[in-house]
């Protein structure tokens, strides 16, 4: 059978960054990914990538690549059209290592569109082609922000998206004054990265409001489970609060809807997988839950994959799909075009339309 599974192969992925990505819990200077390889007996072949992030989840190169061994051999011989009873059989087996799901999901649809022949953005809803991606400015001094929120401005890039909570409340209100004075119509997003209390984060949006600054999005300012602050900032902030490490679940988001624990859900496609993500959105769209859609520190593949599952799917707000743009190396070919902020996927024609360099030249 030409859709059935012949061989799942997985080999590192390490990807050196221009600079150090700092966030709340860490700062990584190379990405230790992983490249899934899934052949067909058709001889079609789906690529996926695992993109673990131990400053934000504990998740490593070597748990995901044991994550993936523990299911692989299952995983051959098996029919990729019957896509959603792999994913459950992952979820069972691997749930905790959503980066392991989202390799094997990204590989197996994308083998699976390529055999149809269809781009992902059609076979997640076909409602777009094209989203406007912010661009990060991660944890550091009060000059080096302000000369990444140029670089931000010069690439045509609108909106900034600024990693806040890796030290105290003045050097963050310094940070985003000196961002705000470079680039003074740019929207502002504050992501915090579990890193703040709540009346820390209080604090710093007063201090801001008096300087008439008025960010349009608050990113997981308090930890994870901090389930009351989340509800306070929610009631008192001012600005849309957003789950990210919270909302690691189809369960957590429910809570987070029943609860009023946020106002927007920031899905991403190596917290959970693909197919819970999935799950994920419908939840937070049934429950009045914004969504933004965002990534770890990944390549034009796994960036890409999630292009098509935000511009298929439609509906989210807020984009924050720009770490192709840190790396220093890119060993693909194809996936998203970009023009200033601006994704576009209207040229790919099957599946993710990624494939690695080697791939395509031997």
């Amino acid at each position: 059978m030409e859709t059935t599974i012949r061989s799942i192969t997985v080999t590192p992925l390490n990807i050196p960054l221009r600079s150090p990505f700092g966030i709340a819990g860490g700062v990584q200077e190379i990405a230790y990914n992983l490249l899934v390889t899934l052949e067909l007996q058709g001889g079609i072949r789906g690529y996926g990538e695992a993109a673990p992030f131990p400053a934000f989840n504990g998740e490593t190169q070597a748990g995901a690549l044991a994550a993936i061994e523990t299911v692989r051999t299952t995983l051959e011989g098996a029919d990729i059209r019957e896509w959603r009873a792999i994913a459950a059989l992952l979820r069972e087996r691997i749930g905790d290592y959503g980066s392991a799901r989202c390799a094997l999901e990204t590989a197996l649809l994308d083998a699976l569109t390529r055999f149809y022949r269809i781009p992902l953005y059609v076979f997640f809803g076909g409602a777009g082609q094209t989203l406007e991606t912010d661009m990060t400015i991660t944890t550091g001094t009060v000059e080096a922000a302000a000369l990444a929120a140029l670089d931000i401005l010069a690439r045509g890039i609108r909106q900034i998206k600024v990693k806040i909570g890796g030290s105290d409340v003045q050097h963050d209100l310094a940070r985003i004054t000196a961002i705000r004075a470079v680039a003074p119509d740019a929207p502002l997003i504050l992501d915090g990265n579990g890193g703040l209390t709540a009346e820390t984060m209080l604090e710093l949006l007063g201090a801001l409001r008096l300087q008439q600054i008025v960010p349009v999005l608050i990113e997981q300012p308090v930890p994870a489970d901090d389930w009351v602050g989340m509800r306070q900032l929610v009631q008192w902030g001012g600005s849309p609060i957003a789950a990210d490490e919270t909302a690691t679940s189809a369960l957590r988001v429910l809570r987070i809807a029943h609860e009023r624990a946020a106002d927007v859900i920031n899905i991403k496609l190596m917290k959970t997988g693909v197919v819970e993500a999935l799950e994920m959105a419908a939840i937070a769209r049934a429950a009045g839950l914004g969504l933004m859609i965002g990534g770890m520190v990944e390549s034009i593949l796994a960036m890409t994959m999630s292009a098509h599952f935000a511009a298929g799917l439609g509906g989210f707000r807020f984009v924050d799909l720009d770490t192709p743009l840190f790396l220093a190396e890119n060993p693909f070919q194809g996936g998203f075009q970009m023009r200033g902020g601006v994704i576009d996927l209207s040229h790919i024609t099957a599946g993710h339309g990624v494939e690695p360099i080697a791939m395509v030249n031997g």
